[in-house]
C-alpha cells in the first residue's frame, strides 16, 4: 500500500503505483483538470509519472506561478512543433521559459519577420485548439542520439554531449514533433490558449561570440485572454515610455560611439542626477553615515587580496603605467566597486567595539566592461554611479543595521512614488565562508529585522553569496514591471582578507561583519526607471525646470524678468520664454516638455500684478499674486508630491 501525504496532512492510500494525474483524479475532477504537474516530496515532477513508494505531494494547478511556467516552457515545445511545420528545415536549439514567457533559439536560413511570427502564432493556435495529448517517454542518451541524428538536429546533439553515457533523457512527444527537456511540461494542449510571438532578435549559440548567431523568438503566455492583454497593453505603454526615447524627447542625455556605455549627461538631466544624489545624501546623513570619496583608480595588488582580480577581472578596465625609474610596468585597474576602498577608509585607525557600528557612504564612480550587445540606455552602462555604502558592525548589530537600512531604504521609494516593492532573502549556499553558526544568526537577523517591520519576504534558498546571505529589494512600477535595485548583503569575507579588526570588550581582536548596501543601485539605472515611471511628468521637486514664464508679448518683457528674479532668489528652477510666438504656441510646447507650471503675463497681469497660472496637464489655476504662487510651489517641493 502507498501513502500518499497532501498538503492538508491528508493521507491518499493505493494498492499500485499512481501517477500524480491520478491521484488528482481520486480526489476530483476540477484539480484534474487543472493539474500541470506535481511536486512529489518537493521536486517538481510531470503529471503521468508514477509515484511508486510512500511521498508527500503537492498538485501544482495552471493557476499556480510554478505551473504558470511550466505552461510557459510548454509553449516553447508548442512553437517548435509549429514552426517545423512551416519550415522544415528549421534547427532547434534551446527554448527556455523566462519572465513573462519564453524563447526558442533557432538556426533557420530564412530571417524571419513580424509577419512571418504571425503565421507561425496562427499555427501554433490551430494545433494548441486541437487539445493533443503530449507523450513524455524517458530513453537512453544513446536511443536520444538517434533520433535526433535522424531529424538532423545538430543543436540538440551537442547538448547530449554534456550529458553522461549513463544518463537517461526525457523526450516529449508533440505529435510527430519530438523535442527534449528534463521537464516538466503539460500533459496536454488545453493548457496553452493565451500567447503571443512578441519579437525576433540575434544571440549566438551558448552565448558565445565565436559560435553561430542563430534567431531568438521570443513569446509570452498567460492563464487567460484578460491577463494577455493587460501584459500587451504593458509592453506598448512600455515602448512609448522608454527612457531613450524620452531622453532625446526632453534633451536629457545622449551616447555616442566614442564612449559607448557612458552617458553624456545635459544640462536638465544632470540636474535630475544632482537632484536624486542630494536627496539620497540628506536621507543617508540622517541615518549616520558618514560621506567619503575613494580613488577611482587602484593598484592590482588591492584588487589580488580582495579577491576581486581572479573573480572580476575581465569586467574591469586595466591599465598599465610606465613609472620613471620604476623596473616593471604598474598595473591598475579603474574600481568597478568601491568595497576594498572603503575598508582602506575603515582601517585608518584602531577601532574600538565602542565605536562600531562605522557607516561609510559614497557616490562612487565605477567601470565595468559590459559586452556591447547587452548595454541599453541608462539601464546597462559601463560607467555608472552607485549609492555605495558600508557597513562595519558586530554580529550583535546586524538586525538593528537592517532594519535600520530597510526603513530608510522604504522611506526613499516611498517619497519617489515607489508604494509597492518585494524583499527577496537568499541564503547560504553549498560553497561558502564562514561557520554554520555564524551563517545561522546572520540568516536569523535579517529575518528578525524583516518581521520587524511587518514587510513580507521570499526565500531563496542556497542563492546568497559565497561570503554571506543577502537582501534585494524588488520595486514594481506603474506597468507592473520589477526592477532590482535595493541590496543588503552580509560579508564575513572581505575583513579578514583586508584585515580589518576592531578590539572587543576582551581586549582581543575581533573581524567586524561588513553590510553592503545601496538603495538605489546604480543612479543611471535608477533615473532610466524614473524616466519610464513618470514618463517624464516628474513631480515638481524632481523637474529640472519647475517654472516657465512667457510673455504675450514684447512689452511685458519687463514684469516677466522681474518675475523669473523672483523666482529664482527663493531658489526655483525658472526658465524664460520671450520668443516672438504666439502664446498658444508657447503653452503647448512646454506643455510638450511636461514643465510643472506655466506662468503668462500679459497686460491684465501687469495691471494687476498676478500671473496667469497653468499646470502642465492643462488645468487653469487662474491668476495669482506672486507670492501665493510662490507658497504653492514651495509646498509641493516640501511634501514631495507624487
Amino acid at each position: 500500500m502507498i501513502e500518499i501525504k497532501l498538503p492538508d496532512n491528508s493521507i491518499k492510500k493505493f494498492k499500485n503505483p499512481v501517477s500524480i494525474i491520478e491521484v488528482a483524479e481520486s480526489i476530483g475532477p476540477g484539480l484534474a483538470k487543472a493539474t500541470v504537474a506535481g511536486k512529489v516530496n518537493g521536486k517538481l515532477k510531470d503529471a503521468c509519472d508514477l509515484i511508486e513508494e510512500n511521498a508527500s505531494l503537492e498538485i501544482i494547478r495552471a493557476q499556480d506561478q510554478e505551473g504558470l511556467e511550466i505552461i510557459r516552457h510548454s509553449c516553447a515545445h508548442l512553437f517548435g512543433h509549429a514552426l517545423k511545420q512551416i519550415y522544415p528545415d528549421a534547427k532547434m536549439a534551446i527554448g527556455p521559459v523566462i519572465k513573462n514567457g519564453f524563447y526558442y533559439d533557432i538556426d533557420l536560413e530564412k530571417s524571419l519577420t513580424q509577419d512571418d511570427l504571425e503565421k507561425i502564432e496562427n499555427k501554433m493556435k490551430k494545433l494548441s485548439d486541437t487539445d493533443y495529448e503530449v507523450v513524455k517517454e524517458v530513453v537512453p542518451k544513446k536511443d536520444a542520439e538517434d533520433i535526433f541524428k535522424s531529424r538532423n538536429e545538430d543543436y540538440k546533439l551537442e547538448i547530449l554531449k554534456d550529458i553522461k553515457s549513463k544518463e537517461t533523457v526525457g523526450l516529449y512527444y508533440h505529435q510527430e514533433y519530438i523535442d527534449m527537456c528534463r521537464g516538466p511540461h503539460v500533459n496536454s494542449m488545453k493548457h496553452i490558449k493565451a500567447f503571443k510571438l512578441t519579437h525576433v532578435a540575434g544571440a549566438y549559440w551558448r552565448g558565445d561570440s565565436k559560435n553561430k548567431m542563430l534567431q531568438r523568438v521570443y513569446g509570452t503566455l498567460w492563464n487567460s485572454n484578460k491577463d494577455l492583454e493587460k501584459h500587451l497593453n504593458n509592453l506598448k505603454e512600455a515602448s512609448k515610455r522608454d527612457h531613450r526615447k524620452l531622453g532625446q524627447k526632453f534633451d536629457l542625455f545622449h551616447f555616442q560611439e566614442e564612449a559607448p556605455g557612458m552617458v553624456f549627461w545635459h544640462p536638465k538631466g544632470w540636474t535630475i542626477f544632482r537632484l536624486l544624489e542630494n536627496f539620497i545624501r540628506e536621507k543617508q546623513l540622517k541615518a549616520g553615515y558618514e560621506e567619503i570619496k575613494t580613488p577611482q583608480v587602484l593598484d592590482r595588488k588591492l584588487w589580488e587580496k580582495s579577491g576581486h582580480w581572479d573573480k572580476y577581472r575581465e569586467n574591469m578596465y586595466i591599465t598599465e603605467i610606465d613609472e620613471e625609474h620604476a623596473n616593471e610596468k604598474r598595473v591598475n585597474a579603474l574600481k568597478p566597486m568601491s568595497c576594498p576602498a572603503h575598508v582602506q577608509i575603515y582601517n585608518q585607525g584602531i577601532k574600538s567595539y565602542r565605536d562600531l557600528p562605522v557607516r561609510l557612504a559614497e557616490f562612487g564612480c565605477c567601470h565595468r566592461y559590459e559586452a556591447s550587445g547587452t548595454l541599453h540606455g541608462l539601464m546597462r552602462v559601463r560607467q555608472l554611479t552607485q549609492d555605495d555604502g558600508h557597513i562595519f558592525c558586530t554580529e550583535d548589530q546586524i538586525e538593528s543595521e537592517t532594519q535600520n537600512f530597510i526603513e530608510v531604504l522604504s522611506e526613499v521609494y516611498k517619497e519617489l512614488g515607489f508604494r509597492k516593492f518585494k524583499i527577496n532573502l537568499s541564503t547560504r549556499p553549498d560553497v561558502r565562508v564562514g561557520s554554520d553558526e555564524v551563517w545561522d544568526k546572520a540568516e536569523d537577523a535579517l529575518r528578525h529585522a524583516i518581521n520587524k517591520l511587518n514587510l513580507e519576504y521570499e526565500v531563496s534558498e542556497g542563492d546568497g553569496a559565497f561570503y554571506g546571505p543577502k537582501l534585494d529589494f524588488i520595486l514594481t512600477d506603474a506597468i507592473d514591471r520589477e526592477w532590482q535595485c535595493g541590496t543588503l548583503q552580509l560579508d564575513f569575507n572581505l575583513p579578514d582578507r583586508l584585515d580589518a579588526t576592531f578590539v572587543g570588550e576582551d581586549g582581543e581582536k575581533h573581524k567586524p561583519v561588513m553590510m553592503h548596501r545601496a538603495i538605489l543601485g546604480s543612479v543611471e539605472r535608477f533615473i532610466g526607471i524614473l524616466i519610464e515611471e513618470f514618463d517624464g511628468n516628474f513631480p515638481v521637486w524632481l523637474s529640472p525646470i519647475q517654472v516657465v514664464i512667457m510673455n504675450i508679448s514684447q512689452k511685458h518683457e519687463e514684469k516677466v524678468k522681474k518675475i523669473q528674479e523672483k523666482l529664482e532668489s527663493k531658489g526655483f528652477r525658472v526658465k524664460l520664454d520671450l520668443r516672438n510666438e504666439k502664446i498658444t504656441y508657447k503653452i503647448r510646447d512646454h506643455s510638450m516638455q511636461r514643465v510643472p507650471y506655466q506662468l503668462v503675463v500679459g497686460d491684465k497681469e501687469e495691471v494687476t500684478n498676478t500671473v496667469s497660472v497653468r499646470a502642465r496637464k492643462g488645468e487653469d489655476l487662474g491668476s495669482m499674486q506672486i507670492e501665493d504662487f510662490s507658497s504653492m510651489l514651495a509646498s509641493k517641493i516640501k511634501s514631495k508630491e507624487v
